[in-house]
């Protein structure tokens, strides 16, 4: 039996089937955000810095502070989410080590979370945050995902789409042209040069490049833990939507396949075949991450250049080269600011015992800023010869698989924008997203001349 088509547990009680959906969306918001966001929102009353982090909105602008704060705690201290560490070190052991992995074991959950999780289940509404999501699988099943989609990142694969990177901007810097006054350049360029690049990759239609965004913007909220209920319906919603084009989008390539990566991973061989719902986790993950990674390194990116003109001016210049000026920018302000590991096995780390099961939430913002790796850590230097160090596409096994296509479009982004606007400059107050586990912006106003 498929993975979409298992039996599911009944509710104590009878649930009539036009009140299935409801009950479950009802059930899975509570378990996932409901009762996360009461548990934090407790944390923070009390004082704990996590809880505050995850639930205080001024903290989403600048978040470093507090970081400080943590690190002075030591390289590993408690928290209301288990253990975390601000430590690179740390860090990246963790990262790297077979002894923790992203799933954690459900057996060991209180009964009626047992039952929440299994109830709540529904793979038309699923995020890249579920089972079986590359994300939050570990091997065998993260082994298999990998193989299967690494092929079409190798760093051979990622440089032939170089010209088709720079005949994107191009195109949307030409559309830019004659523009007076504010642009947003988030909407106009940051979002769009990624989107499209991904939609080629994934041989779907660029005309839907609106929705792709809109499905992205919604699968990435549902990394951050305690959503609003409105908000979470309003990601759910958009998340179905997705899930209905895979699926139409599958089948059309079954019938009609191309030289695009879905074509191969819809016509494996049975011995490799994924089951559906291993197919629409894999592609939904690719399609969100492609983009949304990319969206915030060139926003993030061009707010520091901005407030650092000699720097914009030396890498027009050529004496500070690009590709540099990505690794500083995910560094100091990285796309992703935190993750969580579990211990898989009782683990000696940073001085003391953890235990099998107990969680550890890694700050990647604050490990990028550790000022043990990165001296004067919160300058931003472009010509910082350890930059690329950082921790900003995670490490390990889970290491981002398309990190190579996002730093190729960051640095070939940023050298179109600053060739064909020299003069941009930020105008007013940019908006940044209203999300903890990503960091960007949602609004950015530029002048372009």
């Amino acid at each position: 039996m498929s993975a979409t088509t298992a039996p599911r547990p009944a509710l104590p009680g009878a649930v009539p089937g036009s009140l299935a959906r409801p009950a479950r969306t009802a059930v899975r918001w509570a378990v996932r955000h409901g009762l996360p966001a009461v548990y934090l929102s407790r944390s923070a009353r009390r004082g704990d810095l996590v809880g505050r982090l995850m639930r205080d909105p001024s903290l989403r602008e600048h978040p470093y502070d507090l970081y400080e704060q943590l690190r002075a705690r030591g390289p590993l201290s408690g928290s209301s989410l288990g253990l975390v560490t601000t430590s690179h070190p740390v860090a990246q052991e963790i990262l790297r080590s077979d002894r923790f992995g992203v799933g954690w074991d459900r057996s060991t959950a209180p009964a009626v979370i047992r039952w929440a999780l299994e109830f709540g289940d529904d793979p038309t509404a699923a995020g890249v945050a579920e089972p079986p999501s590359m994300l939050v699988v570990d091997p065998p099943d993260h082994t298999r995902f990998r193989r299967l989609v690494s092929r079409a990142f190798t760093p051979r694969a990622t440089a032939a789409f170089e010209p088709a990177i720079r005949r994107t901007a191009e195109r949307l810097l030409d559309d830019l042209e004659g523009r007076d006054g504010t642009v947003d350049l988030v909407g106009a360029y940051a979002a769009q040069l990624p989107v499209l690049v991904i939609a080629e990759l994934l041989g779907v239609p660029v005309e839907r490049r609106e929705d792709f965004l809109r499905w992205g913007a919604a699968a990435a909220a549902t990394l951050d833990p305690g959503l609003p209920l409105r908000r979470f319906l309003s990601a759910e919603k958009a998340l179905r939507s997705m899930h209905r084009f895979l699926a139409e989008h599958f089948t059309r390539l079954r019938r009609e396949p191309g030289e695009d990566l879905v074509s191969r991973l819809v016509t494996l061989p049975p011995e490799e075949a994924l089951t559906d719902r291993e197919l629409h986790a894999t592609v939904l993950l690719l399609l969100g991450a492609g983009f949304e990674t990319t969206v915030n390194l060139l926003g993030n990116a061009v707010v520091l250049l901005d407030a650092h003109r000699d720097q914009w001016d030396a890498l027009r210049a050529g004496t500070a080269g690009w590709d540099d000026a990505v690794e500083e920018a995910l560094r100091i302000d990285s796309p992703v600011q935190l993750t969580g590991r579990s211990a898989r096995a009782d683990v000696e780390l940073a001085g003391r015992t953890v235990a099998a099961g107990t969680r550890v939430t890694l700050l990647l913002g604050a490990a990028n800023r550790d000022p043990d790796v990165f001296p004067d850590p919160g300058r931003f230097d472009v010509t910082r010869p350890d930059a690329r160090e950082h921790l900003a596409f995670s490490g390990g096994i889970h290491y981002c698989v398309g990190a190579g296509l996002a730093r190729l479009e960051g640095a070939i982004g940023l050298a179109a924008l600053s060739e064909r606007f020299p003069a941009l400059r930020v105008a007013g107050r940019p908006q940044r997203r209203d999300l903890q586990t990503l960091r960007g912006f949602e609004v950015l106003p530029v002048r372009l001349t």
